[in-house]
């Protein structure tokens, strides 16, 4: 989930670096490069906590948390930096080389680095079924192209529900282009172009940040007490199944459509609170998520694969989760770092300046 816009990010061009105190670089807004420098963070960790979830109920406990409003968060901000996308020439260009090209790009990339890492022929390459975090450059692609849609809408966030909800009572849907995501994820996306940038604000005042403590605190706790009684509980906060496949009964799709929109909103509101206004040290760093997302899926993979999890046993242990928390967080700082970001800009963000006619004088 992602994680990652960033995804919000993902179509957001990378700023110049500040020092921390300094003017927010022109046409850049620090807030949203610090939400999303700490949202990519918050993916890093749920992918990072995942092995460990097995054996710790801590773990389990905040990964659920996490990923009950991380992706939230990143595609809401998703949504509101897509509002001005109108299908001009200049718009449908960096869609394709922000998020079109990438896909491609990391799509043969992951595939043939599966091979090198497992050591097995390469599976064949299928660009219509996205591997691992590729699911969110497939779905950013379609629910960008979708904007001019649910901007003339008359009602385009009861209408987004409605898919959702439907999407979540369709087991048919398929794999291609991981759909269910897309249309379930799909309310968050719809209510991002609809925000302003003083709905932002109205979560800033210090009465949500204090309440902010005791809410993720309570959230925390509640799903440490939940998580020994709860089945799919991970399926449900992923948005990748149809209550069918879940063996759940046809009511939950609503039910759950809107309880963990509720959740999400309350966690999403709660998170931006507390994210600073000002330029700081990690602010350059959100024009980069975009590498940090797509880079950092080689590492956590490559962990998976060579079972990095199980080399000790104390890293399943209080010290060890400690320890892999502060590595997930130094990892995805590095890779959304300028140097990183120059090494790979030629994939990641190509001008491609050859492939597009020029506009017209």
């Amino acid at each position: 989930m992602s994680p990652t816009a960033t995804p919000a990010t993902v179509v957001t061009a990378p700023g110049p670096a500040a020092p921390a105190g300094a003017p927010a670089p022109t046409g850049r807004d620090p807030f949203f490069d610090n939400a999303k420098y700490l949202a990519i963070v918050l993916v890093a960790l749920g992918h990072a906590w995942q092995p460990l979830t097995y054996t710790s109920r801590a773990a389990t406990a905040l990964y659920l948390t996490v990923y009950a409003f991380h992706m939230p968060a990143f595609i809401l901000i998703s949504g509101y930096f897509s509002r001005g996308f109108d299908m001009s020439p200049a718009k449908v260009k960096r869609l394709v080389t922000g998020v079109a090209v990438p896909y491609v790009v990391f799509e043969v990339a992951y595939t043939y680095f599966q091979h090198w890492a497992e050591d097995e022929p390469p599976e064949p390459i299928s660009l219509t079924n996205p591997w691992y975090l590729n699911w969110f450059l497939a779905a950013l692609f379609v629910w960008r192209l979708t904007t001019p849609l649910w901007k003339s809408l008359r009602w385009p966030v009861p209408v987004a529900f409605a898919i959702a909800v439907l999407a979540a009572l369709s087991p048919d849907i398929g794999s291609d282009f991981d759909l269910q995501r897309v249309l379930q994820f799909l309310p968050y996306f719809v209510i991002g172009l609809h925000m302003k940038r003083s709905h932002f604000e109205l979560v800033r005042r210090r009465w949500v940040r204090i309440a902010a403590v005791p809410v993720f605190a309570a959230t925390v706790a509640g799903v440490y007490w939940l998580a020994p009684r709860l089945e799919n509980g991970d399926e449900w906060v992923f948005h990748n199944d149809s209550v069918q496949n879940l063996h759940e009964p046809v009511w939950a799709a609503p039910v759950m459509t809107f309880a963990l929109f509720a959740l999400a909103a309350v966690l999403t509101a709660c998170f931006f609170a507390w994210v600073p206004g000002r330029t700081v040290w990690f602010t350059a760093l959100g024009g980069g998520t975009l590498y940090g997302f797509l880079l950092h899926g080689f590492l956590i993979k490559l962990s998976r694969w060579w079972e990095w999890y199980d080399v000790a046993a104390w890293i399943r242990r209080p010290v060890g989760e400690v320890l892999v928390t502060v590595l997930a967080i130094a990892v995805m700082t590095a890779l959304c770092t300028p140097p990183v970001r120059r090494v790979f800009r030629c994939v990641v963000e190509p001008r491609m300046d050859w492939a597009f006619r020029s506009p017209a004088k």
